[in-house]
Protein backbone atom coordinates (compact mmCIF):
# COMPACT_ATOMS: atom_id res chain seq x y z
CA UNK A 1 0.00 0.00 0.00
CA UNK A 2 1.25 3.29 -1.10
CA UNK A 3 0.17 6.73 1.08
CA UNK A 4 0.78 9.74 -0.66
CA UNK A 5 1.17 13.03 0.88
CA UNK A 6 0.68 16.36 -0.86
CA UNK A 7 3.64 18.19 -0.56
CA UNK A 8 2.41 20.85 2.24
CA UNK A 9 0.67 17.84 4.34
CA UNK A 10 4.02 16.37 4.30
CA UNK A 11 5.72 19.49 5.11
CA UNK A 12 3.40 20.20 7.92
CA UNK A 13 3.65 16.56 9.35
CA UNK A 14 7.51 16.87 9.49
CA UNK A 15 7.43 20.39 10.79
CA UNK A 16 5.06 19.22 13.61
CA UNK A 17 7.75 15.84 14.23
CA UNK A 18 10.87 18.00 14.54
CA UNK A 19 8.96 20.50 17.04
CA UNK A 20 8.06 17.24 19.20
CA UNK A 21 11.89 16.27 18.86
CA UNK A 22 12.83 18.68 19.71
CA UNK A 23 10.85 19.19 23.25
CA UNK A 24 11.64 15.78 24.01
CA UNK A 25 15.57 16.85 23.65
CA UNK A 26 15.00 19.53 25.60
CA UNK A 27 12.95 18.62 28.26
CA UNK A 28 10.61 21.84 27.42
CA UNK A 29 6.94 21.81 27.09
CA UNK A 30 4.97 25.16 26.22
CA UNK A 31 1.20 23.80 27.05
CA UNK A 32 -1.12 26.19 28.37
CA UNK A 33 -1.76 27.18 32.40
CA UNK A 34 -2.71 25.29 35.07
CA UNK A 35 -6.42 26.29 34.13
CA UNK A 36 -6.26 25.01 31.20
CA UNK A 37 -6.41 28.56 29.56
CA UNK A 38 -4.31 29.06 26.31
CA UNK A 39 -3.20 31.96 24.76
CA UNK A 40 -3.52 32.56 20.72
CA UNK A 41 0.30 30.66 19.85
CA UNK A 42 1.11 28.99 16.82
CA UNK A 43 0.37 25.16 17.01
CA UNK A 44 2.45 22.49 16.38
CA UNK A 45 1.84 18.20 17.26
CA UNK A 46 4.32 16.11 17.58
CA UNK A 47 4.65 12.54 19.39
CA UNK A 48 6.71 12.12 22.45
CA UNK A 49 8.55 8.80 23.24
CA UNK A 50 6.07 7.25 25.14
CA UNK A 51 3.67 7.16 22.25
CA UNK A 52 1.59 10.37 23.74
CA UNK A 53 0.79 13.26 21.88
CA UNK A 54 2.26 16.43 22.94
CA UNK A 55 1.71 19.85 21.72
CA UNK A 56 2.90 23.46 21.67
CA UNK A 57 0.39 26.29 22.13
CA UNK A 58 -2.67 23.78 23.19
CA UNK A 59 -4.31 23.43 26.34
CA UNK A 60 -3.04 20.87 29.37
CA UNK A 61 -5.94 19.04 29.40
CA UNK A 62 -4.85 17.88 25.35
CA UNK A 63 -1.63 16.95 26.52
CA UNK A 64 -1.22 12.74 26.55
CA UNK A 65 -3.46 11.88 24.18
CA UNK A 66 -3.52 9.19 22.45
CA UNK A 67 -2.21 8.40 18.82
CA UNK A 68 -2.83 5.70 16.74
CA UNK A 69 -0.52 5.29 13.55
CA UNK A 70 -2.25 5.19 10.39
CA UNK A 71 -0.97 1.70 9.67
CA UNK A 72 -2.92 0.26 12.37
CA UNK A 73 -6.24 2.27 11.61
CA UNK A 74 -9.20 0.10 10.42
CA UNK A 75 -8.97 -0.71 6.70
CA UNK A 76 -12.08 1.31 6.81
CA UNK A 77 -10.80 4.78 8.39
CA UNK A 78 -7.67 4.20 6.02
CA UNK A 79 -10.22 3.91 2.94
CA UNK A 80 -11.71 7.35 4.67
CA UNK A 81 -8.24 9.11 4.50
CA UNK A 82 -7.82 8.07 0.54
CA UNK A 83 -11.23 9.39 -0.13
CA UNK A 84 -10.67 13.01 2.11
CA UNK A 85 -6.98 13.35 0.75
CA UNK A 86 -8.99 12.46 -2.75
CA UNK A 87 -11.32 15.33 -2.36
CA UNK A 88 -13.98 12.84 -2.49
CA UNK A 89 -16.61 11.95 -3.68
CA UNK A 90 -17.85 10.79 -0.36
CA UNK A 91 -20.83 7.93 0.45
CA UNK A 92 -22.29 10.20 3.07
CA UNK A 93 -23.97 13.69 2.76
CA UNK A 94 -22.50 14.74 6.12
CA UNK A 95 -19.05 13.96 5.38
CA UNK A 96 -16.93 17.12 4.70
CA UNK A 97 -18.93 19.22 7.24
CA UNK A 98 -18.26 21.37 10.17
CA UNK A 99 -17.21 19.82 13.23
CA UNK A 100 -18.30 21.85 15.94
CA UNK A 101 -16.42 20.38 19.22
CA UNK A 102 -18.70 20.60 21.32
CA UNK A 103 -17.48 17.95 23.40
CA UNK A 104 -14.17 20.09 23.25
CA UNK A 105 -11.88 17.19 23.79
CA UNK A 106 -10.13 17.93 20.71
CA UNK A 107 -7.62 22.00 21.12
CA UNK A 108 -9.93 24.33 20.76
CA UNK A 109 -9.98 26.56 17.46
CA UNK A 110 -12.03 28.49 15.63
CA UNK A 111 -15.50 27.50 14.23
CA UNK A 112 -14.96 25.86 10.99
CA UNK A 113 -11.49 24.63 11.43
CA UNK A 114 -12.64 20.83 11.55
CA UNK A 115 -14.52 18.87 9.84
CA UNK A 116 -15.83 14.83 10.16
CA UNK A 117 -15.80 12.13 8.29
CA UNK A 118 -17.85 9.01 8.69
CA UNK A 119 -15.65 5.82 8.46
CA UNK A 120 -18.37 3.15 7.91
CA UNK A 121 -18.29 0.12 10.52
CA UNK A 122 -19.29 -3.33 8.55
CA UNK A 123 -23.13 -4.67 9.39
CA UNK A 124 -23.96 -1.21 10.88
CA UNK A 125 -27.30 -0.35 9.56
CA UNK A 126 -26.35 3.54 9.81
CA UNK A 127 -23.62 5.57 9.59
CA UNK A 128 -21.85 3.88 13.11
CA UNK A 129 -20.18 5.73 15.80
CA UNK A 130 -16.43 6.08 13.92
CA UNK A 131 -15.34 9.11 12.17
CA UNK A 132 -12.63 11.05 11.31
CA UNK A 133 -12.28 14.97 12.22
CA UNK A 134 -9.31 16.55 10.02
CA UNK A 135 -7.81 20.33 11.10
CA UNK A 136 -7.09 23.21 8.56
CA UNK A 137 -3.60 22.57 10.16
CA UNK A 138 -3.62 19.30 8.61
CA UNK A 139 -4.13 17.39 12.04
CA UNK A 140 -6.54 13.92 11.66
CA UNK A 141 -8.27 12.48 14.25
CA UNK A 142 -10.33 9.51 14.96
CA UNK A 143 -13.09 8.84 17.38
CA UNK A 144 -14.74 4.67 17.37
CA UNK A 145 -17.31 5.67 19.80
CA UNK A 146 -18.89 9.47 18.56
CA UNK A 147 -16.61 11.29 19.80
CA UNK A 148 -16.36 10.51 23.76
CA UNK A 149 -12.72 9.86 22.98
CA UNK A 150 -10.02 10.56 19.86
CA UNK A 151 -6.65 9.38 19.49
CA UNK A 152 -4.12 11.67 17.28
CA UNK A 153 -3.89 10.30 13.59
CA UNK A 154 -0.11 9.77 13.20
CA UNK A 155 0.31 10.30 9.08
Amino acid sequence: MVIRFSPRRAAAVLGALLAGLLLVLTGCSTGGGPNGSSQAAPRSTATAVDGTLRASGVPDRSQGMPVVPVGELPSQARDTLRLIDAGGPFPYAQDGTVFGNRERLLPRQPRGHYHEYTVPTPGAPDRGARRLVTGRSHETYYTEDHYRSFKAVLR
